[in-house]
């Protein structure tokens, strides 16, 4: 990859509403996602190379393995290359990935990339059971930990050592609900106030649970095609300029450090080099706010603010849509809901409509480069990608 993009670009868009869809499988919302995309970019089926699907859990909360044929199969894409991607949280963003580099490597010219998640047909327990999963099985979810746990981990040590207060953790969950509450396709698209995060219910000391990301179902898809290709199907392809993975250890205790996620540091850098661009040249970013330290952690860690300023900046309105960057116009993991294989696809789309002048209500003014970061876990798998027009 160098600073002249990947030669990828995004034709076409979709993706279902998040939230609890009891009227919905794992087969009905992975197909209207893709179907969305499919007549945004005004492709037919059979002009699609292959599938790439993020999905984490459709084994162990809807039963269904084999998620790649039927993504396929639903779709009504058969014969096709179909393959599922999995990579805990960062399932999305994986599959976006595997997705571009198939079209880099020669292989396709016009491929789908999604993500769904089915995560509301099955009890709390076992949710919670099955999330931990993305965490260290032996050494952290063994003993109890679950994610909120080692999140809230993350933030006392933040806290300890840069005095980020609560308050400014609140501050992440109201700028995401005012945005999210502009998106239609949210889960929680109503606005909500500093006094009402600080006395929600308690749920890991210092996360509450308006710090906390839904549990949610949803899809969402794309479609990528050589850059060659990209300009006889749409007059506004969002050229991907760069894509970046990394990883870190995966339980808490083997980190470096607990204020920073080293993935996300490495992934970001790996991406600002290939784009040929920094930090400074993004216009706005949809980051993994899965806990609304993530977010703050999220900032530092794509240097769009110094360690330990995240929590200031946020206070300060910086990562509103007014601000100097606008972080989460879709309202985040956290308003817009976070459906775990889906989340990174659906930052693309968001992404996609900001630079094509398509996010409503709230639409920024000319964006002309957009990032992408999502997480896995705790944040041992990282991918970023960068846009422009």
């Amino acid at each position: 990859m160098t600073s002249k993009g990947t030669g990828v670009s995004i034709i076409g868009v979709g993706m279902t509403q998040f939230g609890e869809c009891w009227d919905k499988g794992l087969r009905e919302l992975m197909a209207e996602a893709g179907v969305k995309a499919i007549i945004d970019a005004g492709v037919d089926g059979p002009d699609i190379d292959a599938v790439y699907g993020g999905n984490m859990s459709g084994g162990r909360l809807s039963g269904q393995e084999h998620i790649g044929a039927l993504i396929s199969d639903q779709s009504g894409l058969t014969p096709i290359p179909a393959t599922r991607v999995e990579a805990a949280c960062a399932s999305g963003g994986l599959a976006l990935r595997q997705a571009i580099l198939s079209i880099m490597a020669g292989e396709h010219d016009i491929v789908i990339a999604g993500g769904v998640e089915k995560m509301n047909d099955v009890g709390m327990s076992q949710v919670t059971t099955t999330l931990g999963g993305a965490a260290d099985t032996d050494w952290e979810a063994a003993f109890g930990a679950t994610f909120p746990a080692l999140y809230a981990m993350m933030a006392k040590r933040h806290m300890h050592e840069y005095g980020t207060t609560e308050e400014q953790m609140a501050a992440v969950a109201v700028k995401n609900h005012e945005n999210g509450a502009k998106n239609p396709y949210a889960q929680y698209p109503f606005e909500i106030t500093i006094e009402k995060v600080m006395k929600s219910s308690p749920i890991a000391t210092p996360l509450k649970l308006f710090d906390c990301s839904p549990v949610t179902d949803g899809a969402a898809a794309v479609i990528l095609a050589r850059d060659d290709v990209a300009k006889k199907y749409s007059d506004s392809p969002i050229k991907i300029l760069s894509s970046a993975q990394a990883s870190d250890a995966l339980a808490l205790h083997d980190r470096a450090s607990l204020t920073e996620l080293r993935a996300a540091k490495f992934a970001a850098k790996k991406a600002y080099d290939r784009a040929g661009v920094t930090s400074k040249d993004i216009d706005l970013a949809e980051v993994h706010d899965c806990f609304t330290i993530a977010e703050i952690l999220a900032i530092e860690d794509l240097g769009f603010f110094p360690k330990g300023q995240g929590g200031p900046a946020s206070a300060e309105g910086k990562t509103k849509r007014t601000g100097e960057i606008p972080i989460n116009t879709s309202g985040g993991l956290k308003a817009c809901g976070h459906p775990v294989g889906a989340t990174g696809i659906k930052q693309a789309v968001e992404i996609s409509w900001q630079l094509r002048g398509e996010a409503g209500g709230r639409q920024l003014e000319n964006p002309e480069i957009g990032l992408s970061h999502n997480v896995g876990g705790s944040g041992a798998t990282c991918v970023v990608h960068i846009y422009s027009k």
